[in-house]
């Protein structure tokens, strides 16, 4: 079993907040590409973003919800993509947690493993000696490209039984990615489409959908740590939000910067600052990120006190 030391929230935003520089500094980059640089996930992985929710056994933090917030929040004051596709790497990552523990020993063999993933059910799988077989198709999947792991949902539909929704984990090798992500905004994100062909999926990768919703983990280890006992769609809401907040705290920090020799047009003002509408704007703006923040955390708080 590996132990180390697990960093404090602080410590963790302090982490990413030195590497705001140069993640910054790839944004650009990402955006052009549609996928998030390579120098990016090595920052990523230093500052340890992929650990957080990675069990403390396998080299982890499990760190509560409250610190996805602030560390998502610190991202996204670099860039936008780079924070969502964390973001959406630990909502997958959690989920494999609920996976019995051999399977976790495999997945969380890969140091820093990225793992993606959806909870749309566009696929089907077939019951076959051993596991499933599934075809189909799951768009809008953030990280793909530089993931080891896909979560994937599937209708299970076998002779003489009603469907049933499920759960099961994929080496993204085994899937085809369609390069289909063209989009306005987020586009370092790189949120393409990967389609499964005849893939086989062994029974201990397999788990009822309904049971990971209902927080109720196929693996001893995981149900003894809190934060594999919470439902599911609590933690995804709260392990998301913090990127919008730090993408309003990043609008503010460019319209300060640009601030001191921005005019206004058709006024006598040489300087946006002295108008008094600039204060109440920044003012009604400052008020809005402050209540958005302050909803985020009570979420946040919410889904740990409840796990």
């Amino acid at each position: 079993m590996l132990t180390i030391d697990v960093p404090t929230r602080d410590e963790l935003v302090r982490r990413v907040a030195e590497s705001v520089p140069a993640l910054r500094s790839k944004a650009a980059w990402s955006e052009e590409n549609r996928r998030l640089h390579e120098e990016t996930i090595t920052t990523l992985a230093g500052a340890g973003v992929f650990r957080l929710r990675t069990p403390k056994r396998y080299g982890g933090y499990e760190c509560d919800t409250r610190t996805l917030v602030d560390v998502a929040a610190e991202l996204a004051r670099a860039d936008g993509s780079t924070a969502w596709t964390a973001s959406v790497y630990w909502i997958p990552t959690w989920m494999a947690c609920q996976f019995p523990d051999e399977v976790q020993d495999e997945v969380f063999s890969t140091p820093d493993v990225r793992v993606c993933g959806t909870l749309s059910p566009t696929a089907m799988a077939t019951p076959v000696d051993g596991g499933v077989v599934v075809n189909g198709r799951w768009g809008f999947v953030s990280g793909a490209l530089h993931s080891h792991w896909q979560e994937i949902v599937a209708v299970q539909v076998g002779p003489g039984a009603e469907p049933m929704p499920i759960i099961a984990l994929v080496p993204v090798s085994d899937l085809q990615i369609v390069d289909d992500w063209h989009t306005a905004g987020l586009k370092g994100t790189g949120s393409v489409t990967t389609v499964a062909q005849e893939v086989f999926v062994p029974a201990a990768r397999v788990l009822p959908l309904g049971a990971v919703l209902s927080g109720q983990p196929a693996s001893a280890a995981s149900a003894a740590s809190a934060i594999y006992r919470a439902p599911l769609l609590p933690v995804a809401s709260a392990s998301s939000v913090g990127t919008a907040i730090g993408l309003a705290k990043a609008a503010r920090e460019a319209f300060f910067e640009r601030l001191p020799e921005r005019k206004i047009t058709y006024t006598d003002y040489e300087s946006q600052r002295v108008a008094p509408l600039t204060h109440l704007q920044v003012a009604d703006a400052t008020m809005k990120i402050d209540e958005a923040e302050f909803h985020a955390h009570r979420l946040a708080a919410t889904v740990d006190a409840k796990a």
